[in-house]
């Protein structure tokens, strides 16, 4: 049944390598947006950090974009392009835009403290053009994933990271993935990257909370 909440919104979604391949949410948090009667187009690019959709980087493993129900475009390529935000929104005139961005920027195993300064300047960076078009936004954290593994992801880290997106993604409203489960609790298969039955449940509880929040995004327009 289509939920009268995303009946005929247009919802545009930017992400990292958790939305750059067919098993991810790419799949899984598309359909259930578009099962619920939204307008859906996605892109992802692995490695992306927020200053990449407003300089269109090129960046080294893949990317992944996806539109309304048909099926994922996956380019796995050595070099990928990423999309400009600003073009995105002119080509899609979306009434809700969700950013999922976040791990690329913790800084796992390479920074011995959270970068603040840095990922400060990279969301002012991408709130340019999504102020410039009074867009409404919610902003998706990271998963806790499991500790270790080939990006030395850690608890402790996505935590502090989680709670300072949390306080810094304003005017978004931040969606904290940490609370939909226990650390470790989802399986990954590197460390960061969810298997397909995790993605499918983060995906669930991703939509879950568009919905519910998309009631006050839109009214306020």
């Amino acid at each position: 049944m289509v939920n009268a909440a995303l009946a005929g919104l247009v919802i545009l979604i930017i992400g990292d390598s958790h939305l750059a391949n067919k098993d991810f949410l790419l799949s899984y948090l598309q359909d259930d947006l578009v099962n619920q009667g939204a307008i859906v187009h996605s892109y992802g690019v692995c490695g992306s950090q927020p200053n990449d959709w407003v300089k269109q980087t090129e960046l080294p493993c893949g990317r992944g974009e996806r539109h309304n129900a048909d099926q994922p475009i996956i380019d796995n390529g050595p070099k990928v392009k990423t999309w400009s935000l600003e073009k995105l929104i002119d080509e899609h005139h979306p009434n809700l835009l969700i950013v999922e961005l976040g791990d690329n920027m913790a800084g796992y195993g390479v920074q011995p403290t959270l970068p603040t300064d840095w990922i400060s300047f990279e969301i002012q960076e991408m709130m340019k053009p999504i102020e410039a078009h009074h867009l409404p936004c919610i902003w998706v954290g990271p998963p806790w994933g499991s500790e270790g593994g080939t990006s030395n992801k850690t608890f402790a880290r996505v935590e502090e990271l989680s709670a300072y997106l949390s306080q810094n993604v304003y005017p978004c409203r931040y969606v904290d993935s940490l609370r939909f489960s226990q650390p470790g609790q989802w399986a990954t298969f590197d460390g960061e990257h969810l298997t397909p039955d995790s993605y499918r449940i983060w995906g669930a509880d991703i939509a879950d909370a568009t919905v519910r929040l998309s009631h006050a995004l839109l009214s306020r327009r």
